[in-house]
């Protein structure tokens, strides 16, 4: 059985490590490098680099904070997010050592660039971030941080290309219910219809007991948790201890 991952996610605004609420409220944490050193200690099986304010200011990826953690010499992969607006940003990305990339506003704008890359670099490399939020009617709704509102369902482009091959993972995002305890809404991994394509799942998610049910879930191969692991030093080797009989790997 392959295993599943916890996932550390460092959400970082103006250049800083911050606690998100909603993507409405922050407080600040520190330096993005420092927290990337302590889950690479702590275990974690990825590390997600969010920078989320460098699409609405048509910034481009934050290349000065990549050679800040290249520098590090991380032996956890990492995938960064934030301002890649096109085929070129994105190869930048890699070359400035991230492991895989993940895409949020290109789907939006230019998912022919998606595809562009996805043949570039090969779709092992490329996450979909999706912001979603569950509805009654069983079509959830994506989100465009730029604007800060729902865009209606998954374009049907977007979800087509997304089943095809052209990107390794998803990850949804419950927008909504990012930094509530216990705040994930497990029914966007059944409502969102992405064929085979495997599954990451954030925002909301603080307790072993709900990371357990949702890594139950067939297409679920990640679990990534954001704001709480800073409660607690260690924290990914205590959720993993506290998982013991989930697929997870092993602490090393």
């Amino acid at each position: 059985m392959l295993k599943k991952r916890l996932i550390g996610v460092i959400t970082v605004k103006s250049g800083w490590a911050v606690q998100s609420f909603g993507y409405q409220r922050y407080l600040p944490l520190g330096r993005p490098e420092i927290l990337a050193e302590n889950l690479d200690r702590w275990g974690a099986d990825e590390i997600i680099v969010q920078c989320i304010d460098r699409s609405k200011e048509q910034a481009g990826p934050d290349l000065q904070l990549l050679e800040k953690l290249s520098s590090i010499g991380l032996s956890t992969p990492l995938i960064y997010a934030g301002g890649i607006r096109n085929e070129e940003d994105g190869i930048r990305v890699i070359q400035g050592g991230a492991d895989r990339i993940g895409l949020d506003a290109l789907l939006h704008d230019a998912p022919a660039e998606v595809e562009r890359l996805s043949s570039k670099l090969g779709a092992q490399a490329l996450i979909a971030a999706l912001p979603m939020a569950a509805t009654g009617n069983g079509h959830p709704q994506w989100y465009d941080y730029r604007a800060a509102r729902q865009t209606g369902p998954l374009d049907d482009k977007v979800a087509g290309m997304l089943r095809s091959g052209t990107v390794s993972e998803a990850m949804i995002i419950d927008y909504s219910n990012e930094g509530k305890d216990g705040g994930f809404n497990p029914q966007l991994a059944e409502q969102l219809d992405l064929g085979a394509t495997p599954l990451i799942v954030f925002g909301g998610i603080s307790r072993a007991s709900q990371m357990e049910t949702l890594l139950s879930h067939p297409k679920v191969v990640g679990v990534a948790i954001g704001n709480f692991l800073s409660y607690r030093e260690h924290a990914i080797r205590y959720f993993k201890q506290q998982l013991g009989s989930a697929p997870l790997r092993a602490i090393s």
